[in-house]
C-alpha cells in the first residue's frame, strides 16, 4: 500500500474536521448545564437536562478516544480551545447573551492560535515523515 503526503494530509483535515464537530457537541453540555441551572434539584426539567448533559458527556468520551488514536495528544488539546468560541455562539443564540468587541476579539485570537498551532504541527509531521511508504 502507498500512501502520500496528500493522502495524510486528508485523513488528518478528515481527522481535524471530526474534532471540531465533536468540540461543538461537548460544548452543548454547557446547554444542557445552564438550562438545568434554571431549575429545582427535584424538578424532572432538571433531571431531563442533567441526563442530556451526561448523555453528550459520553458521546464526547467515545469520539475523543477516537481522535487521540489519529493525531498526537498535543495538537487535540490544542483543539480544545474552540469550545470556548462555541460558548459565545451558544449563549447568544439560546440564552441571548451580548457580545462585546473583546469576546469578539478573544474568539478570533483563539481561532488565529489553533490555525496557526495546527500548520506549525502539520508541518513538522510532514518534515518527519518520508513521502511514500510500501507495504
Amino acid at each position: 500500500m502507498v500512501r502520500t503526503k496528500q493522502s495524510r494530509g486528508t485523513r488528518r483535515g478528515a481527522t481535524l474536521l471530526f474534532l471540531h464537530l465533536l468540540m461543538a457537541v461537548y460544548s452543548c453540555s454547557s446547554l444542557f448545564s445552564k438550562t438545568a441551572a434554571r431549575y429545582s434539584f427535584t424538578d424532572i426539567h432538571f433531571l431531563l437536562c442533567y441526563a442530556g448533559m451526561i448523555g453528550v458527556l459520553g458521546i464526547y468520551a467515545i469520539g475523543w478516544q477516537q481522535v487521540i488514536k489519529r493525531i498526537p495528544l498535543t495538537s487535540a488539546y490544542a483543539h480544545r480551545a474552540v469550545t470556548v468560541v462555541w460558548g459565545i455562539v451558544w449563549g447568544v443564540l439560546f440564552f441571548g447573551e451580548k457580545v462585546s468587541s473583546g469576546k469578539l476579539l478573544g474568539a478570533a485570537m483563539i481561532l488565529a492560535g489553533i490555525v496557526l498551532y495546527a500548520r506549525a504541527d502539520f508541518q513538522q509531521e510532514s518534515e518527519n515523515e518520508p513521502t511514500e511508504v510500501s507495504q
